[in-house]
């Protein structure tokens, strides 16, 4: 199943470690951590007394009066605060949203910041003088590029990007999450993801946490922001309220410190957005299998890569290979290639384009195309066919005749189909449309020569099993992500993309059957041959 590790006849017999193998180890070990990680979220077992542990109980476990207060502020912990949201009292099961007008500061509107610090304190006493109180603070402004279209009342402005200095944007919604759950924890077994956002008091003879708080980042991406206009005297704010359990806590915790992680790496706003979406709207477990679908996915990509690329690299010979079929799959992956770029996610762009080289480089190989430097100017070569090459390219123009005829008309409803009921913005939009409804609507064509020369030689073996086998596990989980809606819609391309992939599947089915009807006539031709040797003898 796997390329083989073993090094070269004439190394002693030795055994040299592969990049593959490399790979795959270093990829297990990351998905063990990653289980391990997700398996402490899923099992975090309480303290238990009774066995002598010491324990950390919740402040909520009294069911103390509280009260919730958000204020703004330029700096937290420096300036004044203005209070712009009381909720007493404060119930930490039920869930609320009430919208706001926030007053803006001249510093804010001046291209300045703004930032809000949320209170759970004591209902009736100040939150500067509860020392059992907690607090948070999130900034309610970001710098990006601003936009430029009509806005409401003349202060916001909404549009596409213009190339422009940065200026604050306003972040219209603020979301606030608080571990509703009374979960006592062990003191010497206490999550070290926890420990930041804990603050342990003694409390007669047993120990006690405050209640833990944290306000959600994620919930606004960078198509909600609102640019601050300098006469804008008033912003509108959302201001939501959910508790939490503890499993979904600390997930949520480590998914801001990564999206934390990714702009310091260098993402984009738009490429975090889609990480986002992603995240936002779905339970844990539903992402767990989304990370495990998504691994799996990218390691069968890989592996279907890399033997692709070492078969045919190894290929002396082009017979049995269709060079129609080549050639159409190079284009329809270019194709999908430039119709990605638009508006889909790294994670789906990134093998498209590896295998959009692939299969560019399989072009030149099958025409025995050779490009070399001579005095810096490259001068291509190409090679002449043997008689078994030649026979597949008759096959070939063969299959590809009879194909014709159902091939043309189906282009042409296509393009007056387009051009009659479809509207589209400009020239290049449509000519990209058209080309790509084309390549979706004769994916599975495109491989009818390819199977005509394997029934006219009888043979498949000039074919990489593996290779189709890894490319139909990776349909089959990407058909499965889809189903249960595990990729956000950012990242799920159309139908016709999903049928455009399952044409491996299919191939990959018919390929089964070939094989074996043709494998068996083979140790029949096989077994006559030597049955007439010992007779000659």
């Amino acid at each position: 199943m796997f390329p083989s590790c073993y090094s070269k006849p004439g190394d002693s017999g030795s055994k040299r470690m592969s990049f593959t193998r490399i790979f795959l180890g270093v990829f297990v070990v990351y998905m063990c951590h990653t289980a391990w990680v997700l398996y402490g979220f899923l099992n975090t077992k309480p303290c238990d007394k009774g066995k002598g542990e010491q324990c950390i109980t919740s402040y909520l476990a009294d069911r103390p009066k509280l009260q919730l207060s958000v204020f703004t502020c330029l700096v937290p912990e420096e300036s004044p605060l203005n209070l712009i949201l009381t909720v007493d009292p404060f119930d930490p099961h039920s869930a609320f949203e009430k919208q706001v007008n926030v007053s803006l500061p001249e510093e804010t509107r001046a291209n300045g910041s703004l930032h809000a610090v949320v209170y759970l304190h004591k209902a009736g006493v100040s939150p500067l003088e509860d020392h059992r109180g907690v607090h948070h603070a999130a900034p309610l402004t970001t710098y990006t590029t601003p936009r430029h279209t009509a806005a409401p009342r003349g202060a916001l402005r909404q549009g596409s990007y213009r190339l422009e200095a940065i200026v604050s944007h306003w972040k219209p919604h603020l979301s606030i999450t608080v571990l509703s759950t009374d979960f006592p924890f062990n003191k010497a077994g206490l999550p070290s993801d926890l420990r930041r956002h804990m603050r342990v008091f003694p409390d007669g003879r047993k120990t006690t946490y405050l209640p833990l708080l944290l306000v959600d980042q994620l919930s606004v991406g960078a198509r909600d922001l609102l640019e601050v206009s300098s006469s804008a005297r008033h912003l509108p704010l959302t201001v939501s309220y959910r508790g939490t359990s503890l499993q979904s806590f600390r997930f949520w915790i480590h998914l801001q410190d990564l999206v934390h992680s990714l702009r310091q790496f260098g993402f984009t706003e738009e490429n975090i957005d889609e990480i986002k979406e992603t995240l936002r709207g779905s339970n844990l477990y539903l992402l767990i299998l989304t990370a495990l679908v998504t691994a799996l996915h990218l390691i069968c990509e890989f592996l279907a890569l890399k033997n692709d690329i070492t078969s045919w690299r190894k290929k002396k010979s082009m017979a049995g290979m269709s060079r129609r079929t080549v050639v159409w799959r190079c284009l329809g992956t270019l194709l999908v290639f430039v119709h990605l770029l638009e508006d889909t996610s790294l994670l789906v762009l990134l093998p498209v384009g590896l295998g959009a080289c692939v299969e560019v480089w399989k072009v030149f190989k099958v025409f025995k195309i050779h490009v070399h430097l001579k005095s810096y100017r490259p001068i291509m070569h190409v090679s002449k066919l043997d008689e078994a090459e030649r026979k597949t390219s008759e096959y070939d123009s063969q299959a590809s005749r009879y194909l014709s005829y159902l091939v043309y008309p189906l282009c042409v409803g296509g393009v007056v189909f387009s051009l009659v009921y479809l509207r589209y913005k400009s020239c290049y939009s449509w000519l990209i449309n058209i080309l790509l409804t084309g390549v979706y609507a004769l994916g599975f064509l495109s491989m009818v020569p390819q199977l005509f020369i394997n029934h006219k030689l009888r043979a498949v073996d000039h074919l990489q099993g593996t290779v189709l086998m890894y490319r139909g596990v990776n349909t089959l989980l990407w058909d499965l992500c889809s189903s249960v809606s595990c990729l956000s819609s950012s990242d799920r391309v159309s139908l016709s993309h999903q049928l455009f992939c399952f044409r491996d599947e299919l191939f990959f089915f018919l390929y089964l059957y070939q094989r074996r009807h043709y494998a068996h006539k083979a140790r029949l031709r096989e077994a006559g041959s030597k049955s007439k040797k010992v007779k000659t003898q």
